[in-house]
């Protein structure tokens, strides 16, 4: 009968052990043969370097990007571009219309966010922006103009992905109380947290915010190593701010723009002015034809102007009584030739 072979045995194979690295000297340890044999291993050991980021991942903020239903084209691409630029974001589905807003906050929870950008599509046209802070608030409405995404060859800019990025904001955010709400809402939403796990320990990319026209200007740019100059990367768009709301996605309001008009009105009023243009051109040619009808007044003959007209001399008419000698005939003598090729040329055709 076959036996089996013990491991251990003569016979069997010997157990493979891995090697332990040689410890460090310890500050204890008594100088000697020993400790100096063991401070040599220690000096040969090599060591693993760190890691790029070496601190804690202590703000966890994250930005739930998402859209509603109906949005065309280049919203899709602005928002996948923002989604591209903040590592920190997360996206969902599309909303339905009928839901309310309310529901937004409920979808964050899921996804364990708690900031928000939502972009709201009405009448296939016009593109609104919530920024909120869920569930507490506050919250802010903007109508969103002149939208340029990534893709558009002008914006010549890059940056690597996943880079924290530098907030530049206008000294107006700083002088009045709705403008430094908002300001600090922007820092919150698109700063990315330090030590992310999907970000890049590195800033090579500027966003700014400026107030030009009652309205806040997004840009992105890159900064050059060379000279710290600026290209623009993109995305680029106009926020108008319509309201803040002191809930999110709801409550009291807490400031409400003034100078905003909403595209409706502006469409509206683009309408009036063609009216109105189209209405004075109608008056100036009726006012027109009124006076070609008022300047034809008859007036009566004036005695004076046959002095001026000479009577024409009367010709005496002659006569012809004889009949006048007609022109002797010449014949063409080429003509006969003309005919023959006229004949010649119809036999050929036919």
């Amino acid at each position: 009968a076959a036996t089996k072979r013990k491991p251990d045995g003569p016979d069997g194979r010997p157990k493979k052990r891995a090697k332990r690295a040689p410890r460090a000297a310890k500050p204890d340890a008594k100088p000697g043969p020993e400790g100096a044999g063991q401070a040599g291993a220690g000096q040969a050991e090599y060591s693993i370097p760190p890691p790029v980021s070496q601190g804690k991942w202590k703000n966890k903020e994250r930005v739930l990007i998402f859209s509603s239903r109906g949005i065309n084209f280049r919203t899709r691409h602005l928002m996948q571009d923002l989604r591209t630029l903040m590592p920190h974001s997360k996206a969902d589905t599309k909303m339905d219309r009928k839901d309310q807003l309310f529901v937004i906050n409920e979808a964050c929870e899921m996804k364990n966010c708690n900031k928000c950008i939502f972009f709201e599509a009405k009448k296939k046209q016009d593109l609104y922006m919530w920024l909120s802070n869920t569930p507490q608030g506050p919250s802010a409405k903007f109508l969103v103009q002149n939208v340029h995404t990534l893709a558009e060859l002008k914006m010549t800019g890059n940056c690597l992905r996943g880079s924290r990025p530098l907030l530049s904001f206008d000294p107006t955010f700083d002088k009045e109380p709705h403008y430094a709400l908002l300001k600090e809402l922007f820092i919150q939403i698109f700063s990315t947290p330090r030590y992310h796990p999907k970000s890049q320990p590195f800033v090579d990319h500027v966003f700014t915010f400026t107030i030009t026209d009652e309205r806040i200007w997004f840009r992105n740019y890159q900064i050059i190593e060379e000279d710290a100059s600026l290209v623009e990367i993109g995305p680029r768009f106009v926020l108008n701010l319509i309201k803040i709301f002191q809930g999110s996605f709801g409550g009291a309001t807490l400031y409400e723009n003034p100078h905003y008009q909403s595209p409706n009105m502006h469409r509206r009023l683009l309408r009036l002015s063609v009216a109105a243009k189209f209405r004075e051109k109608q008056q100036v040619k009726e006012v027109q034809k009124i006076k070609k009808k008022g300047s034809k007044v008859l007036i009566g003959e004036d005695p004076t102007e046959v002095v001026f007209e000479t009577p024409a001399e009367e010709k005496t008419v002659e006569i012809q009584l004889v009949k006048p000698e007609s022109k002797p005939i010449v014949k063409d003598k080429k003509k006969p030739r003309k005919i023959q090729r006229k004949k010649q040329k119809k036999l050929f055709r036919s």
